[in-house]
């Protein structure tokens, strides 16, 4: 990468900065998710070898920039790895996953405060980036470390079903639109309960979805037809037909 981004090196490679290579480090994330979804072991190695790129990129040009190195990043991720496993590097006794989180928030608060950040409200810090899905999940799992949840399950569906009736009541589509965010965010809190991660749900629930889908196409092709044009009832039956089958 210093090769490339030198003076006689890529065109290409030397005109990009942090802001130009951000899209690129989201596509070869979604990459890495494709492949570890599609269990494409092949894949999977071949997009990591390109995310890795990504960090050896950036840690390249703060280089240039007299920011730090990639070595710096490295040790940083090192250091951080074994404060935060006191358990593991120290004395500290964790014996279960959630243990091992309070633990892991606990360190990381001491560390900001020996920083002298002062103190944050518990929903700072979230990633303004985030995907909608996962920033909820975010904001309603660290308002429930503080308390702020319902007692179980049940009372998350009733809240749903609550939130149902709301967005039959809603008179026009703004308020449309804010119901139906609440029933998003109901529905994270719902995963969280049944110790789900909802985005990955989501992507297979598109996953099965696309499958599906094709097969129907699949099966309409054989018969010279399309999916467009062709009658609901007889589209669900070949639905059906690919729900036993995918």
């Amino acid at each position: 990468m210093a090769k490339l981004r030198a003076p006689d090196g890529c065109p290409w490679d030397r005109e990009q900065t942090f802001d130009s290579i951000k899209r690129h480090t989201l596509e070869e994330t979604y990459e890495v998710l494709e492949a570890i979804e599609d269990r494409d072991w092949p894949a999977l190695c071949e997009e990591l070898g390109d995310l890795l790129l990504q960090p050896v990129f950036y840690s390249q040009m703060a280089s240039e920039e007299g920011l730090f190195a990639v070595e710096d990043a490295l040790r940083s991720i090192n250091e951080k790895l074994i404060r935060r496993h006191p358990h593991i590097f120290g004395d500290v006794v964790a014996d279960t996953a959630d243990a091992v989180l309070t633990n892991w928030d606990s360190i990381k608060k001491q560390e900001k405060a020996d920083k002298g950040a002062a103190p944050a409200g518990l929903l700072d810090g979230i990633a303004k980036t985030l995907p909608a899905v996962l920033e909820a999940k975010e904001i309603s799992s660290r308002a429930a470390k503080a308390g702020f949840d319902w007692e179980n399950g049940a009372q998350v569906v009733e809240k749903l079903h609550e939130e149902l009736d709301e967005l039959e009541r809603a008179e026009n589509a703004d308020e449309r639109e804010g119901e139906i965010g609440d029933l998003f965010f109901v529905l994270v809190n719902l995963a969280r309960f049944h110790k789900v991660d909802p985005e990955q749900a989501l992507r297979r629930t598109n996953l099965k979805f696309k499958k599906r889908f094709a097969y129907m196409e699949t099966r309409l092709a054989a018969e010279g037809r399309e999916v467009v044009g062709t009658p609901v009832a007889e589209l669900e039956t070949y639905w059906q037909e690919a729900k036993q089958k995918t």
